[in-house]
């Protein structure tokens, strides 16, 4: 059983409104813009899109920034040294499991058809549930993602 700090307060549902941004350690700048730019065809920051903070490491070709259109900001972060835990990328090496993007059903099997097309490593599916459809599949650092759908 793991212990549980005391929370004397916390905050208030509601307080904390959405995600601001998720952050990626990538090996290769270049493979991963490629992958979540045109592969999966997130929008790339440029220009004055850019966060302010950011803009330095952005011209170094140490950051890159993309937004999915529900404006969720994913920043890759250059780490020329990053070594997957294991040479099998099945093998999960973080705590978090996954980053599911949300496409819709009429899309769902070109979405799939695109990542067979582009040779992504898939995990598995595509799978139906009850709550819709997904298909799991490795980034170019092995990190675990989905494209799901809401059932038709």
């Amino acid at each position: 059983m793991i212990n549980q700090p005391l929370v004397t307060q916390g905050l208030a549902i509601g307080n904390l409104r959405q995600f601001h941004h998720i952050a990626l350690n990538v090996k290769d700048m270049a493979i991963s813009c490629h992958f979540y730019g045109k592969i999966l065809g997130l929008h790339e920051l440029t220009g004055d899109e850019i966060p302010s903070t950011l803009k330095t490491l952005v011209a170094e070709g140490k950051v890159a920034n993309f937004v999915t259109p529900d404006g969720t900001v994913l920043d890759l972060f250059w780490e020329p040294d990053l070594s997957p835990p294991n040479a099998d990328p099945k093998q999960q090496f973080t705590r978090a499991n996954h980053l599911a993007f949300d496409i819709a059903p009429e899309l769902f099997d070109q979405a799939v058809e695109v990542l067979t097309n582009n040779q992504v490593i898939i995990d598995h599916g595509p799978v139906t549930r009850p709550t819709g459809r997904g298909i799991y599949f490795y980034d170019p650092d092995g990190f675990l993602l989905e494209i799901r759908c809401d059932p038709n």
